[in-house]
């Protein structure tokens, strides 16, 4: 397929995929197709999920992958109306009712100490559908509080000690903090931005999978091309949030980009690659076969690099 043919293909599929391909690859916003995200296709099948009480699957964080935390962020990624109101009220019930005493979202409910990873997906979803800003003053200040020394964040932080930063929580609050920045919130801005330059440092300190001290690939699931990634970090989920920042072309993404590259098939899509074990309302795509949500993520990424404009 040419460039042409894989746009076509593109927007042959869901409508989801058809707005952020026109808003992404062909530079067209169109309200139109997202207005029918939520009454077609994945968005619809998602909401149809949703109890009359407001909750997806058994609450706000079980079972995994249908609980009302890992769908809103599903619902989110579909790139549905912010202004849905029954996803507007299942978010306000999350924000006075699922916080624990340290001021994060927390799923235990008793228990005192809240996971960042969480936090940083939940800050996600909740600033993407325009939550009142004095709701989410506790989750930035729980998060903020919580960086470490390494200029990154690490779930387990807050309940052992840990050296080490993780990409996985990382990125999480990176995404979070991305969506909190573009929807204009303003409590905390500059300590936040100054935050968000040592996280994305932290990233790149590793070229995005790499031990920054011995040059070797951290862990090989960072290099599955799967989706949805859930909490899980990999490299195109990494780069994707890169481009979407419109943080500038370093060298140290460089081997990141050349393996998205690599897995490019000869008909220039990308397959997806298996999935995180868990129960799913539904699989929007089967493993194995071309995906378009990889398509559609990796070429947005290559808009945002081409290989002419690298220095």
């Amino acid at each position: 397929m040419d460039h042409s043919e894989i746009i076509n293909w593109l927007l042959e599929g869901d409508v989801s995929i058809q707005f952020q391909t026109y808003r992404d690859l062909l530079g067209e916003l169109r309200p139109d197709l997202q207005d029918r995200i939520a009454t077609e296709g994945w968005g619809a099948q998602f909401l149809s999920f949703r109890e009359p009480k407001g909750f997806w699957g058994l609450g706000f964080y079980q079972p995994k992958w249908t609980s009302s935390h890992y769908t809103l962020i599903d619902l989110k990624n579909l790139a549905i109306s912010p202004r849905h109101p029954q996803i507007r009220e299942s978010i306000d019930y999350i924000l006075k009712y699922e916080k624990g005493k340290d001021g994060g979202i927390n799923p235990a409910g008793a228990t005192y100490l809240s996971d960042l990873c969480i936090n940083g997906m939940g800050l996600n979803y909740a600033a993407y559908f325009n939550a009142a800003e004095e709701k989410l003053h506790s989750v930035i200040d729980f998060i903020l509080n919580n960086q470490m020394p390494d200029g990154g964040f690490n779930c387990r932080s807050v309940r052992t000690k840990v050296h080490h930063s993780s990409l996985h929580t990382s990125l999480s609050i990176l995404e979070g903090f991305q969506e909190y920045i573009t929807k204009g919130y303003t409590y905390r801005l500059e300590e936040l931005k100054a935050v968000i330059k040592n996280v994305q440092e932290f990233i790149l300190m590793h070229r995005l999978f790499l031990s920054d001290k011995t040059g070797e690939i951290i862990n090989e699931n960072f290099l599955k091309l799967c989706y949805p990634g859930r909490w899980y970090y990999d490299i195109l989920k990494a780069l994707d949030y890169l481009q979407s920042a419109r943080f500038p072309y370093d060298d140290r993404m460089q081997e990141a980009i050349s393996y998205l590259i690599s897995k490019r098939q000869n008909d220039g899509r990308w397959k997806l690659a298996s999935g995180h074990p868990g129960q799913v309302h539904f699989k929007m795509e089967k493993a194995g076969q071309p995906s378009r949500w990889n398509t559609l993520r990796a070429m947005r990424v290559l808009k945002a690099y081409p290989s002419d404009t690298r220095i």
